[in-house]
């Protein structure tokens, strides 16, 4: 061995490096880690000082298959390439590199440098062929030796697995008994939490809807700890949107065994680091999938009906035709529309301060960049009230039924939710005796012990104090049908469902959750030609029907006078001025196209829109300012001051209307030898 070791090679460090795949074998196998230690002396018995040798232990308990988390290896690779090590201690090749491309990396980096590589069974110079297709050869293997071990593991793992027989830590609600069978759990506070997320879920629609009725109604809900002091105990906490979702989708509630519904993937990370991370598989690629392997919360139908429900509660679900959970907002119809074009499904659009007007709109085409317009838009109130009006009808004949079933299901919340409380309240209890006991059993004359489970137990006592006081706010609070006089109320409501579905408490998001009991989706044809739309209803049992909807016209066209309105002002103008015109037309009951009454603003803008010209009002005998200055050759001034001196008789209807003048032949003689004498004819003179 010391005959491939030159003078080089002891000038420089010696790199002891010590690892071990995980902590587990770190702290249970000690005896290879005092193994790779002991190359430490083995370098001073090859020619290096103390002070020369370096060792490299900061991976222990880190995988040798990629090099994250690998500083101490990133180090040892650095300084081989920098030419500052003389030699590389490691127990064997698999010690140094579980992966052949870090492997190969490192013996070419040993080989450019002249860096010497020592293993239990010897040194190996890198430069030299022989010795790197050894070691090559031990980088190759020592990677096969890790597939055939990950191989067999998996192996066994999934020959168990396909028993039913692998156990793994099961969720909340489950637990094994003395034989490893999976049950359900004995704690029926436990059981009744669990039970009350798939009944609320089937309810409301939502996870976030869960979790609010859980708060709203001040109930826990369990988890179990793994680790630490609480390893294997449940601890009660509010429940969260994350937990509905595991749970929902978790498919031992349901009474089967899976194996695989999550696979480990590597990707390359923006650092050049490979990274791995578990992404879930579809259900047909699970491994494992053994139905009706032990009691479950629901059925197998139910589970997939869940999912269902789910991927639907999904914005950026790709399941664009399914209608998604009742959401908050003015359009009943929000996920229920498909477009009669594309076949995609409407989206909604709020216009307007504060969102009131919304419309329904599939923007597919032009978002897409296949068209310049939207495939169609219809506001919201031209088709909600048509739909909400034909769902109505349809329940007519059930109402009884409807107001009988509505009675039993608030019954039957009440009564769960109830002995939820007192299952809590129970436990509680128990733990207020648990701690009397322990306080009874111990040595009086112990203090130091006695007072401290004399506290627990006043802790205790407090705590079932305070679960009494909130289970009474809460019974006080709630509306809980008990009495005989509340059920004759919820069923003369529940059979007016007009009343009750125009009612200020009916929120629009229940409103849409009584749509989708009802209709499954409608189908959206829009005719521009007819201006109508037509409905394609498609009801929950299959049946289908069409309902036609007359579209308003543009906002141009509703605010244009009609034809017959114009009409009538036309004929009106021939005899009338304006301002009798707006009092005949207000006389009638007739209004403008906003509904207001007419006013002479009004009349004069529609005769210059549609050139009605006034009224011809003047007499046969009577000239207008105009013609009196023609015929005398003066100016308007004079014709004015004629008329405001009453040296001419003028009439004028109204103020700001033309003058009228009628001119008598002694009149008309006087004025002429006037303007004839005048020498300035615009000087006021009294003739």
């Amino acid at each position: 061995m010391s005959t491939k070791l030159t003078e080089q090679h002891l000038q420089r460090q010696a790199y002891v490096y010590v690892r071990q795949s995980t902590m587990g074998q770190v702290r249970w196998h000690q005896e290879s880690t005092e193994r790779q230690y002991a190359l430490r002396d083995k370098a001073i018995g090859m020619g290096w000082t103390t002070e020369q040798i370096v060792t490299l232990d900061g991976d222990l308990g880190v995988s040798g298959a990629q090099t994250t988390g690998r500083n101490d290896f990133k180090r040892l690779v650095a300084d081989v390439s920098m030419g500052d090590v003389g030699a590389v201690f490691a127990l064997e090749a698999s010690r140094l590199a579980r992966s052949s491309l870090e492997w190969h990396r490192l013996i070419e980096l040993c080989a450019m440098t002249q860096t010497a590589v020592i293993d239990e069974d010897g040194c190996y110079d890198p430069g030299d062929f022989n010795d790197a297709l050894l070691l090559g050869m031990k980088g190759t293997l020592a990677q096969a030796e890790l597939h055939f071990l990950r191989a067999r593991l998996q192996g066994g793992k999934l020959n168990k697995a396909r028993k039913g027989e692998l156990r793994f830590p099961l969720p909340v609600g489950l637990c094994f008994d003395d034989q490893d069978r999976t049950v359900l759990d004995p704690d029926d506070e436990v059981r009744g939490a669990v039970h009350m997320v798939f009944s609320l879920f089937n309810e409301v629609g939502t996870a976030y809807g869960v979790v609010h009725r859980f708060g709203d109604k001040g109930l826990k809900f369990p988890k179990r700890s793994y680790g630490g002091a609480w390893d294997g105990k449940l601890i009660w906490g509010p429940l969260c949107e994350s937990r509905v979702l595991s749970i929902l989708s978790n498919p031992t509630y349901a009474g089967a065994y899976v194996y695989g519904r999550y696979q480990s993937k590597k990707q390359v990370d923006a650092n050049g680091e490979i990274q791995t991370r578990s992404c879930e598989v579809p259900m047909e690629s699970w491994r494992v999938n053994l139905r009706d392997h032990h009691e479950g919360y629901v059925s197998w139908d139910e589970y997939l009906q869940n999912r269902e429900r789910l991927d639907r509660n999904r914005t950026n679900s790709e399941q664009t035709l399914l209608s998604g959970a009742a959401r908050e907002g003015l359009a009943m119809l929000q996920g229920l529309l498909l477009c009669g074009c594309c076949g995609r499904k409407l989206t909604v659009r709020y216009k307007g301060n504060g969102g009131i007007y919304p419309l329904y709109e599939c923007n597919w085409r032009r978002r897409e960049g296949v068209a310049t317009k939207s495939c169609m838009f219809v506001q919201a109130n031209v088709l909600d009230p048509v739909v909400c009006e034909a769902v109505l009808a349809a329940m007519i004949p059930a109402q009884v039924e409807l107001a009988v079933e509505s009675v039993r299901q608030l019954q039957e919340r009440d009564q769960s939710v109830g002995q939820q409380w007192q299952r809590r309240i129970e436990r509680a209890g128990y733990e207020a005796q648990l701690a009397q006991r322990r306080y009874e059993e111990v040595d009086p004359s112990n203090r130091l012990v006695a007072s401290t489970l004399e506290q627990r137990w006043n802790n205790a006592l407090e705590e079932l104090q305070k679960l009494e006081e909130q289970y009474a706010q809460f019974h006080s609070k709630e509306a809980c049908i008990v009495s005989d006089e509340q059920r004759q109320m919820v069923l003369a409501l529940a059979k007016d469902l007009p009343r009750l579905w125009n009612a200020k408490t009916t929120s629009s998001k229940d409103k849409k959750r009584m749509l989708r009991l009802l209709i499954k989706d409608i189908t959206v044809e829009k005719r521009r030609e007819e201006r109508q739309a037509i409905l394609h209803v498609r009801w929950q049992g299959g049946a289908t029907n069409d309902i036609v909807v007359q579209l308003p016209a543009p906002i141009a066209e509703q605010l244009r006078y009609p034809a017959e309105m114009v009409e009538k002002i036309r004929a009106l103008a021939c005899t009338m001025r304006d301002k009798d015109i707006v009092a005949e037309l207000n006389a009638q009951g007739l209004r403008s196209p906003k509904g207001k009454k007419f006013t002479a603003p009004m009349i004069s803008w529609v005769r210059y829109r549609h050139r009605i010209p006034c009224a011809d009002l003047k007499r046969s005998n009577e000239l207008t300012v105009n013609e009196v200055m023609v015929r005398f050759g003066i100016s308007r001034n004079v014709v004015y001051y004629w008329i405001e001196c009453d040296v001419v008789e003028a009439r004028q209807l109204e103020h700001g209307t033309p003058y009228w003048i009628t001119l008598t032949r002694s009149k008309e003689k006087e004025l002429e030898d006037w303007v004839r004498n005048s020498t300035r004819i615009d000087t006021p003179v009294n003739p």
